[in-house]
């Protein structure tokens, strides 16, 4: 049955990304959780198909490392990135690690150490809000409060790209795991709160060859569903906002194919994008 853990989907094989050992918690969390490739293809295909081009400029709030920043400028000298991120050493770390081996490239990446709710310039063709970070605004008042300046950010034509994830194992106290090479990623669901829909949740790193980081990334988060993402989003102007699902491989696992739903089927867990335009 399909798992509601958060983790990377599938994309097709590529060389494991060069950078410091495999002990360092950045470099741990790119390899289990994050998917630039799909996430890329996924927008240039949706992109294309509302504006008739591929996008050039994205935004990517809540960046993190920067990485998706970085893959994205690697598609064409005319692609540029901004992204935008609260923690000073994370920022540091992507600009290492991800943005200074572009070469030449790393001019088209700009990273600003701010609020995502206070940066809207200069605009793009695509914001994106990918890893759930947007979960830790908890109420609706709050959440239109990063639609909206989201939805400034763009030019004409543009999207914001947001994931979502659901079913009942989503609302449960889930310990799940994903064995990789040379470590296990560790999805942990605590405390989940059907009040408020609140909980916390941690990523944990096991190495195979003894010893791990406990806690190597914690989140206090309120589990949004899709009517009231969807109800936000237009609040703010948003005209139309679609609901992308997940496929599922024989294993139950994301297999990196996101298809237009109108019907989520009731299951231990999914995951989808959230376009808005």
């Amino acid at each position: 049955m399909p798992s509601a853990t958060p983790k990377r989907s599938k994309e097709k094989p590529r060389k494991r990304r060069s950078g410091p050992p495999s002990t360092d918690r950045h470099w741990l969390y790119q390899e289990a959780v994050q998917s630039p490739d799909v996430h890329i293809d996924f927008i240039n295909r949706v992109y294309k198909k509302h504006n008739g081009r591929l996008p050039l400029s994205l935004k990517e709030d809540f960046c993190g490392t920067a990485l998706m920043s970085a893959e994205w400028v690697r598609q064409s000298p005319k692609h540029s990135a901004v992204g935008v991120d609260l923690h000073r050493p994370t920022l540091r770390w992507g600009t290492k690690h991800n943005v200074a081996p572009l070469g030449a490239a790393a001019s088209r990446v700009h990273l600003i150490e701010e609020d995502v709710r206070r940066v809207t310039r200069p605009m793009v063709d695509v914001v994106a809000a990918f890893n759930f970070s947007y979960f830790i605004f908890k109420t609706p008042e709050a959440l239109r409060g990063y639609f909206a300046p989201a939805r400034r950010s763009l030019k004409p034509g543009g999207l914001l790209v947001l994931d979502i994830f659901g079913g009942w194992e989503a609302q449960q106290e889930v310990t799940d795991k994903t064995r990789l090479k040379g470590f296990t990623y560790v999805w942990e669901q605590k405390g989940i709160n059907p009040v408020n829909h609140e909980g916390r949740f941690n990523i944990h790193f096991k190495f195979h060859g003894g010893g791990g980081i406990k806690r190597a990334f914690s989140y206090d988060w309120r589990l949004w569903s899709v009517p009231e993402v969807r109800e936000e989003l237009e609040a703010v102007g948003f005209e139309a906002v679609d609901v992308y699902l997940e496929g599922y491989d024989s294993d139950g696992d994301g297999n990196g194919v996101f298809r237009l739903a109108k019907h989520i089927e009731n299951c231990p867990g999914w995951n989808a994008f959230i376009v808005a335009r």
